[in-house]
């Protein structure tokens, strides 16, 4: 299983707007970064990943899965561009802030940390677990 970050602007599509959608889930379109998309590109069906509000917050409120694998973004008629599907599987306790994994030497070469600006991006089993533990799960 792989480990991954999918950052979303709270006031556009927040947690709440996932746990709403129910175990069908809901793509993860309108990715318009290479790297971004190929990250959803590598994904398998289990892999989780942290819900991160962008903009607001700025904060891992929440714990997804991806439940379809990678396949055209239905907001484009574009070929290049792909999505996921993922879902919802638990709230933090404790949202894990910017600030909080800025502050933590262990997380100093978290890509959130050193390239904050890419909307989907890769998490190391130890950051995973690291954080995990810091928002109370």
């Amino acid at each position: 299983m792989a480990y991954w970050l999918f950052k979303s602007e709270p006031d556009v599509f927040g947690w709440d707007h996932l746990v709403a959608k129910g175990d069908a889930g809901e793509e993860w379109n309108g990715v318009r970064n290479y790297q971004a998309r190929n990250n959803m590109r590598a994904m398998a069906i289990g892999d989780k990943g942290f819900f991160y509000h962008s903009r607001q917050g700025l904060e891992i409120v929440g714990i997804l899965e991806v439940c379809a694998t990678s396949h055209p973004d239905s907001t484009t008629d574009d070929p290049k561009w792909d999505c996921v599907d993922v879902k919802a599987v638990t709230p933090f306790p404790c949202p894990v802030t910017l600030d909080q994994i800025k502050a933590t030497a262990e997380l100093a070469d978290m890509v959130l940390v050193k390239n904050s600006r890419l909307s989907v991006q890769p998490v190391t089993e130890a950051e995973w677990q690291l954080i995990c533990t810091m928002g109370g799960i």
